[in-house]
């Protein structure tokens, strides 16, 4: 039997040959790991990047934004090679929730041209500009706690640069480099922006009209995005400050929707002043003004805008307690929140508050929902409610190349090493078994790590009595192949387990 297939179909079939042809690879990275689609993607208005497109991490499986740089003219561009990757390598260690991951870069010479490529983390969703559009586009106006939340998560980012030593300029902050994907969480892009014009000062300093030059300047007299630069910017006196101005501008435009040009080609001084008056709450109003001040040392930090009356707040047990949750979640057994909640009574009586003159107040287990807890966790897991008044737990990484002007960048004479794969895998749990054998002579160590990757290890050794507890936890550590944060915990938490077994085998004995 034979059946004829609808020409309406021709159509689809044409959507389906150019599916196809958009997902063909056209080049892979040296070590096999990702490769570049003929998909072209826009992630921000990034200056000098000659193309960005889609690409797959065969590793992990996810997509990913394959960024390329050409430089002209490749024996000028060898002569600053050593900088440059310093710079990129500097890059690589830039990690924080709110700020699109830097994964990898290498270097790709030709006879006559020299090209940088690098992977980013591809952001599906949009940028916060679409979502601005598509939101006035229905009529709707913006949520005050979903401003409030954006705002934090984009400054949280802001004052973990700017806190680097020294700091760390992002320099393009427009509504076009900040992300937002579908669970709320925001993060913020083109932080090589400074690098790239650091990259071309170094590199083209006598061809101006050179391919990256001409693309740095098109985009900084971008008239579209021109009211998000301060007056300063581009001055040799301009420091995070600039970082402050384009973020009160985009504050604005995130709580008001869109700054009307009012038919100009340029936003006018005029438009935001009105955009900011416009505003019910006096707060906010407060709040994105002080951002914009036209003299930058009157400007606050980004630290000091997290304290601000609109934004700041005491916070809650339940976000702190969830915060030490995930920071100490390789201790815990697996599903341990789902099994202790399914364990409880809900009529239990979780809390009570008691007053003299009038009825306590009581709070029950049946009054928290365990979808809504998981939930919660997994948000405070992914940055979407950062702790925003506490000191940090560890220092921040200190790339130094990033905030370098080309006098400073030119008396640095650090050799760089040639780019190495890091861990930046994340050990979730730790299990540990001890078995002695019967005549006590040695004792049997299983161990077994679970990765965020879900692809997990497992290691196992004899140990001695006279074997010191802390000697043989640092000796397994080096065999673990994990992250030097993973490996303090994994130290610290066999240590502990060993000297525990030593202290109950010897228990026994007596």
């Amino acid at each position: 039997m034979t059946m004829s297939v609808p020409e309406s179909n021709s159509g689809s079939e044409g959507k389906e040959e150019e599916s196809e042809d958009e997902s063909e690879i056209l080049e892979e990275s040296p070590c096999g790991r990702w490769q570049k689609r003929k998909e072209q993607i826009s992630q921000g208005n990034v200056p000098g990047v000659e193309s960005a497109s889609l690409a797959m991490d065969t590793e992990e499986g996810v997509e990913v934004v394959w960024n390329e740089v050409l430089f002209n003219d490749r024996k000028v561009f060898k002569a600053q090679e050593e900088k440059i990757k310093e710079m990129f390598e500097n890059l690589m260690q830039v990690e924080h929730p709110n700020i699109v991951k830097f994964h990898k870069y290498w270097l790709d010479m030709r006879e006559s041209q020299a090209r940088v490529i690098f992977i980013t983390e591809y952001m599906s969703s949009g940028s916060l500009k679409q979502f601005l559009k598509k939101t006035k586009k229905n009529h709707k106006t913006m949520n005050v706690k979903a401003w409030k939340r954006w705002c934090t998560q984009i400054l949280s980012a802001l004052s973990y640069l700017h806190s680097c030593e020294p700091p760390i300029i992002h320099g393009n902050l427009t509504c076009d480099t900040i992300f937002i994907q579908h669970n709320g969480l925001i993060k913020i892009g083109s932080v090589w922006h400074r690098l790239f014009v650091n990259a071309v000062c170094l590199v083209l300093p006598v061809f101006p009209e050179a391919s990256v030059h001409g693309k740095v300047r098109a985009h900084r007299d971008e008239q579209r995005n021109l009211h998000f630069f301060s007056p300063e910017y581009g001055s040799a006196e301009d420091d995070y400050a600039i970082d402050i101005f384009s973020f009160g501008i985009c504050a604005l435009e995130m709580a008001v929707l869109e700054i009307q040009a009012n038919g100009d080609a340029v936003v006018s001084k005029e438009a935001i002043t009105n955009a900011g008056q416009s505003l019910e709450d006096p707060l906010m109003r407060e709040f994105t003004q002080s951002c914009v001040r036209h003299e930058a040392k009157q400007r606050p930090t980004a630290h000091d805008l997290l304290f601000h009356r609109v934004l700041f707040e005491v916070h809650s047990l339940k976000l702190l307690a969830a915060h030490c949750l995930i920071s100490n979640q390789y201790l815990l057994p697996e599903n341990c929140v789902e099994e202790k909640t399914k364990s409880f009574d809900p009529n239990g009586l979780m809390a009570e508050i008691k007053h003299g003159d009038r009825p306590g107040v009581q709070l029950k287990y049946s009054h928290v929902s365990p979808l809504e807890l998981d939930k919660f966790l997994e948000d405070v897991k992914n940055g979407i409610y950062p702790l925003m008044n506490f000191a940090l737990s560890r220092p921040h990484p200190v790339p130094r190349a990033l905030s370098l002007s080309h006098e400073q960048v030119e008396s640095v004479k650090t050799p760089t090493p040639e780019p190495q794969e890091t861990e930046s895998r994340k050990v979730i749990q730790m299990h540990c078994n001890l078995e002695s054998n019967e005549e006590g002579t040695k004792t049997h160590l299983s161990l077994f790590l679970k990765m965020d990757d879900k692809l997990h290890r497992q290691l196992s050794c004899d140990i001695l009595p006279n074997d010191s507890s802390k000697d043989l936890a640092n000796e397994l550590v080096h065999y673990a192949f994990i992250s030097e944060e993973d490996c303090e915990k994994l130290a610290g938490f066999l240590e502990d387990a060993l000297t525990r077994h030593k202290g109950k085998a010897s228990g026994t004995t007596q």
